[in-house]
């Protein structure tokens, strides 16, 4: 029977593959999906004897209190992104899913990781779709109206996305994120 630690690592990786699924077939991570991986994460925390993590060597809960902080610094991260209207709600639960089984200090590491494989992406499906030259006039306009709002302080909303623009399905980076950092911490947590 594998290790607790590996137990972790493969019911998470399990829901993550759920809402990777989903969001690549509807675009979209349902909140029940989400939901029941918060309340796990949470559990397990709460309930596994006391130790350095879920994917740690010296197996074991961070407590409620970490995978709370989890839940909080997971939304903090990804909450600005939602207000520009550049992330759909959906990741960000998901992300604030993934802090409550990492907990608040693995959780920034997870973020980065997801935050490259997001560019990553992003630059794959411009490229694929040939749309380079618009999603760089695109840019040149943000950072310009941001600039100008900010010199005069008045700093605008940005404009929601046109309805045949591109939606990525981000819960794939933040699979990717968050199980880097599980390997990484299965790989060197005994060192």
């Amino acid at each position: 029977m594998p290790s607790p630690n590996i137990l972790c690592a493969i019911v998470l990786a399990a829901w993550l593959a759920i809402a990777v699924w989903f969001d690549l077939r509807q675009r979209r991570v349902p909140n029940l999906l989400v939901a029941n991986g918060i309340v796990w994460g949470v559990a397990l925390q709460a309930l596994a004897p006391h130790g350095a993590g879920l994917f740690e060597f010296w197996w074991g809960g961070l407590g409620v209190w970490q995978a709370l902080l989890g839940l909080g610094a997971g939304l903090a991260m990804f909450m600005p992104l939602y207000l520009l209207r550049a992330m759909g709600a959906g990741d960000v639960k998901l992300l604030a899913m993934v802090g409550v089984w990492l907990g608040p200090q693995l959780l920034l590491s997870a973020t980065l990781v997801t935050l490259l494989a997001g560019g990553v992406m992003a630059i794959a499906v411009m490229l694929a779709s040939r749309s380079s030259r618009q999603v760089l006039t695109n840019v040149r306009v943000m950072l310009t109206t941001t600039l100008v709002g900010a010199q005069t302080g008045k700093l605008a909303p940005l404009d929601a996305p046109p309805p045949g623009s591109v939606r990525l399905p981000y819960a794939l980076p933040i699979a990717v994120g968050a199980l880097a950092q599980v390997m990484w911490q299965l790989t060197h947590s005994g060192q």
